[in-house]
């Protein structure tokens, strides 16, 4: 597969970087490649994925090559480039946490519209139904279901705990706004659910104090993206 010397320095220098690097494999499309980062929270995974694909673009300078992160970089019968992100909370991966897991994913069929048109650009052109998505337009989950738009591990559903991956945006998504949205979705739905205690009543000479449940959510899981090496058209 062409760029795989490309990808293997990449891989290298990455992990002299101190990036939490956890793969990578070649991809469908002919020189399309993939790695993936995690587990990490939130704000440190979108400063790693910004870190990893400015090292993807200055190595592969001293190959004379392109790198795009496009959601259709060279149109054609193949899957796009996509930015696969996996997601959980402390709740998702307690035992008995498939409730939770299945009030993440109705919780993000709600706003369907937002996470699209924040999830990079060109999205439309990759969201097409074919090539292992579901169309931008609609919403559907589903255990072990590479056509959906968010897909539940068969490992998870069978331990009934872990996470989920939202498989809508693009690799030319920006991290920090993919997790945030995310995190707002999911983390706001369960806190919107949770009940909440009453305040304790006042003594004399103490300061009244409000207490509420506060939902609990650490966010672990790995921002996957996907790197597409492609040469240079003049050098074809």
């Amino acid at each position: 597969m062409p760029g795989r010397e490309i990808v293997e320095a990449h891989t290298l220098a990455c992990l002299r970087a101190g990036i939490s690097i956890e793969g990578t494999n070649a991809e469908v499309m002919m020189g399309q490649w993939e790695f993936q980062l995690g587990i990490l929270g939130t704000v440190e995974v979108g400063d790693q994925m910004w870190v990893a694909r400015w090292l993807l673009k200055r190595i592969s300078e001293e190959f004379d090559v392109d790198v795009s992160f496009d959601a259709k970089p060279i149109k054609g019968d193949w899957n796009g480039a996509g930015a696969h992100t996996n997601f959980s909370t402390k709740q998702t991966r307690s035992a008995n946490g498939w409730p939770a897991i299945i009030a993440a994913c109705e919780a993000l069929s709600t706003r369907v519209p937002e996470h699209i048109s924040n999830y990079g650009v060109g999205i439309e052109d990759r969201l097409t139904g074919a090539h292992e998505t579901q169309h931008w337009s609609k919403f559907s989950y589903g255990v072990s279901d590479r056509g959906a738009s968010v897909r539940i591990p068969g490992q998870v559903a069978r331990e009934k705990k872990g996470y989920i991956e939202d498989r809508r945006p693009n690799a030319n998504a920006d991290p920090y706004v993919v997790a945030r949205l995310i995190v707002e979705t999911v983390c706001g739905a369960a806190a919107k659910s949770s009940p909440v205690r009453k305040a304790p009543a006042a003594r004399v000479g103490a300061n009244k104090v409000a207490a509420s449940k506060a939902v609990k959510t650490t966010t672990k899981r790995a921002v996957k993206k996907t790197a597409r090496p492609v040469k240079k058209a003049a050098r074809r």
